[in-house]
C-alpha cells in the first residue's frame, strides 16, 4: 500500500498519475554517470595502488574518462540504431500486409480487442474505424503487435550523445582532486563515493526503494570496485618493482 501511495498522486479533479515508469531521460543519465564514477574510480584507485605519481594518475584517470565516454557513446550508438532499424523493418512488413490483405489485418486487430473483453461486433468497429486511416491503422498495429508507438523511436544521436556527456562528468569526479593538485587517493575516494552516494538517491525517484538505501547500495558497489582495483595495483606494484 505505501509503495502504491508513493507511486502515484490525485489532482484536483479526482484523477491520479504516476511517475515515469520507463525513467525518461533521467535513468540513461544517471546510470552512465554512474559508470563512469565506478570505472574511472576503480582505475585511479588501481594506479594509486601500484604507487604511482599523482601525474600518472592524473593521465590515467583522463584516458579512462575518454576512452570509456567513446565506448559507451560508440556502444549506445550502435544498440539503439540497431534496434531502430529493427523496428523500421517490422514496420514496412506490417505496411505491406495491411495495402495486400486489409481485411486480414482487421480482423487481426479485432481479435486483439476481443481478447481483452471487448464483444465481438464492438472490436470490429473499431478496427474498421481505425483502418480508415493507414497511418492510424499502422500506427495501432505496431502498438499492438510490436509493442512500439512509430512516432517515438528512440534516436541513436541523442543516446549517444548522452550517453558519452554523462560517463564524462561521472569519470571526472575521481580524477578532479589529482588535477587541483592532490597528492592522496582519499580525496579522489570520498569525492566519488559522495556522487555515487547521489546518483543512488536519484535513482530511487525511478524505482520503489528509498533514496538512503539506493545511495547507500551504490557507494558500497563502489567501494567494492575501488577496493579491488586498489588491491590489484598493490599487487602489481610490488609484483612489478
Amino acid at each position: 500500500m505505501a509503495v502504491m501511495e508513493r507511486n502515484t498522486a490525485r489532482g484536483e479533479d479526482g484523477t491520479h498519475t504516476h511517475r515515469d515508469i520507463n525513467g525518461g531521460w533521467l535513468r540513461p543519465a544517471v546510470f552512465g554517470a554512474m559508470d563512469g564514477l565506478v570505472s574511472n574510480l576503480g582505475i585511479v584507485a588501481g594506479v594509486a595502488g601500484s604507487s604511482a605519481s599523482s601525474r600518472f594518475i592524473a593521465i590515467s584517470g583522463l584516458v579512462g574518462l575518454v576512452a570509456g565516454a567513446s565506448s559507451m557513446a560508440a556502444g549506445e550508438y550502435t544498440s539503439v540504431a540497431s534496434q531502430r532499424e529493427l523496428v523500421q523493418a517490422e514496420l514496412e512488413v506490417e505496411r505491406r500486409e495491411l495495402k495486400r490483405h486489409p481485411e486480414d489485418e482487421l480482423k487481426e486487430l479485432a481479435a486483439v480487442y476481443v481478447s481483452r473483453g471487448v464483444e465481438t461486433e464492438l472490436a470490429m468497429e473499431v478496427a474498421r474505424q481505425l483502418h480508415e486511416d493507414p497511418e492510424q491503422a499502422l500506427e495501432t498495429h505496431a502498438r499492438e503487435e510490436l509493442g512500439v508507438d512509430p512516432g517515438d523511436l528512440p534516436s541513436p544521436r541523442t543516446a549517444a550523445i548522452s550517453s558519452f556527456l554523462s560517463f564524462c562528468a561521472g569519470a571526472a569526479v575521481p580524477v578532479l582532486p589529482y588535477l587541483l593538485g592532490a597528492t592522496s587517493l582519499w580525496f579522489a575516494v570520498v569525492l566519488a563515493l559522495a556522487g555515487l552516494f547521489a546518483c543512488g538517491a536519484m535513482v530511487a525517484r525511478v524505482t520503489a526503494r528509498t533514496w538512503w538505501f539506493s545511495g547507500l547500495r551504490q557507494l558500497a558497489l563502489g567501494a567494492g570496485a575501488a577496493a579491488v582495483t586498489y588491491g590489484l595495483g598493490a599487487a602489481f606494484g610490488v609484483a612489478l618493482g
